[in-house]
């Protein structure tokens, strides 16, 4: 049992669902939400901190801040209120209500920022918050999630790691992009491995990470109002692209087993059950990151009212406890819910 003093000093990364008995096909779920943040931005926000308390850019005077949509904020509380520091996390609407009190609870502050920038997304704005209030006083520090190696090499030395430990023989990874650290850590560390793996990212319709039109987004997590500038797509073999309600759908899928994940990785094993569903999956290792889990959705995937309101009547229509036999393999739906594109052969 291990004794710790320090809440970001315990992360169990060595947790997988073998997911076949839910989705029909071969494969194996990293849970990455047990530790004090709740989510695998722990890693991220851990090597950041520590990076820059290395580099000397914090002081007992300091005050961080970050722009995040929910995980990564309640990371750097967490690791704030441990290490003394204050914190200020720039949000905005879309983010979980459950998420910004427990950032509060945690003794940070919280501005929400409700302007959408250019391409109908909030993260501009909230960056333009961000550096405006840097320029106007010399002790906040902002560690930049979206351009820190911190946050990819975080993944490199853990995440991908750990993945291979458990599984040598793996053939495809599916990997959620948001700022895309966890996606370029792993596709990094693995293009070195032993043996190729294709690495699949999936991402939200209505993001513009890989490109394409701007569209509404509701679900906070995934995808970018701008191109993320950690990606190398020359390290991605293939992208997918999920509607929010197949997110939705495959969340409540999972929570009729007993498994209650967040949205993000609703649409990580959405995205990856379809590209299954595709291919020949004998002898096929295949396994997907799950970022968070489901307790900070139940305000919104998980409550009726909200789904019915942005979603229509019928959004969960086919999920399980509606006549869906478990555990039965579902036909892939139209390309226009995980389009893939090959990036090497």
């Amino acid at each position: 049992m291990p004794v710790i003093s320090a809440p970001y000093a315990f992360n169990e990364g060595h947790l997988f669902v073998d997911l076949k008995s839910i989705c029909g096909y071969p494969l194996y779920l990293k849970c990455e939400g047990f530790n004090f943040a709740g989510s695998i931005k722990l890693k991220a926000a851990n090597e950041m901190v520590e990076s820059a308390e290395r580099d000397g850019l914090l002081t007992p005077d300091s005050i961080l801040v970050e722009s995040s949509s929910g995980n990564l904020g309640v990371a750097l509380s967490m690791i704030a209120a441990s290490k003394g520091y204050r914190f200020l996390c720039v949000t905005d609407s879309r983010c979980n209500l459950s998420t910004r009190l427990l950032m509060e609870a945690l003794g940070s502050d919280v501005h929400i920022v409700s302007d959408k920038d250019a391409n109908g997304g909030f993260l501009g704005m909230r960056i333009e918050y961000v550096r405006a209030l840097c320029a106007s006083d010399d002790r906040y520090v902002w560690l930049s999630q979206y351009t820190n190696a911190g946050n990819w090499l975080a993944h490199y030395r853990t995440t991908a790691p750990e993945i291979a430990s458990q599984f040598p023989e793996l053939d495809v990874l599916f990997v959620g992009a948001g700022t895309t650290g966890t996606l370029m850590g792993c596709a990094r560390w693995f293009r070195q491995w032993h043996r190729p793996v294709r690495i699949v990212a999936v991402d939200a319709v209505g993001s513009v990470a890989f490109g394409g039109e701007p569209g509404r987004r509701m679900i906070p997590g995934l995808g970018m109002s701008m191109r993320p500038p950690l990606l190398d797509e020359s390290y991605v073999d293939e992208v997918l692209r999920v509607e929010e309600t197949d997110t939705i759908r495959t969340c409540h899928r999972m929570a009729r087993h007993g498994f209650l994940f967040g949205g993000s990785t609703g649409t990580v094993v959405s995205g990856a059950t379809d590209w299954l569903a595709r291919h020949d999956t004998r002898g096929l290792t295949a396994v997907a990151v799950a970022p968070d889990l489901g307790e900070r959705y139940l305000d919104t995937v998980y409550q009726s009212n909200w789904l019915r309101d942005l979603y229509g009547d019928h959004v969960l229509d086919g999920e399980l406890g509606t006549g869906e036999t478990r555990g039965t393999p579902r036909e892939p739906r139209s390309a226009s819910r995980a389009t893939g594109r090959r990036r090497r052969p």
